[in-house]
């Protein structure tokens, strides 16, 4: 049977609970929802990396990123990502951010599926991304 491990990037600080950022299982990579904390500063609380959507969405999706990466993954290998937005206004900004980054990361495969749902996060959070990866 194939061993589940738990994916930690050095970039990111211990969750708050009882959970992994990350886990691998076989070929599937689950990343846990990531916000848009700047990279782990020993000692220092995780601070936003700013309070735009447009500073937050390119800090999580490179925390996600880093989880990928960690467990041997890239964007080409993502089925799906899930968005969680605290405010429905921000939809089409989203998109607008969400569209360019993923054109600047010269994607070889399908675009993957995506859901967006509006969430209530801590103050100050606007922005939460999970995704699911398939390794070949």
């Amino acid at each position: 049977m194939t061993e589940k491990t738990a994916l930690t990037p050095a970039t990111h600080t211990t969750p708050p609970a009882k959970f992994s950022h990350g886990v691998k299982k076989g070929n599937v990579l689950q990343v846990a929802g990531q916000v848009g904390f700047l990279p782990a500063a020993e000692g220092q609380a995780p601070t936003p990396a700013g309070p735009t959507l447009r500073e937050q969405t390119l800090q999580t999706l490179a925390n996600v990123r880093a989880v990928l990466e960690e467990g041997g993954a890239s964007w080409d290998d993502a089925m799906m990502i899930r968005v969680y937005l605290t405010d429905v206004a921000h939809f089409a900004e989203l998109n607008e951010i969400y569209n360019a980054y993923f054109e600047e990361q010269g994607l070889k495969e399908a675009p993957a599926a995506r859901t967006t749902v509006y969430v209530g996060l801590p103050p100050g959070l606007l922005v939460e991304i999970d995704a699911l990866a398939v390794l070949s």
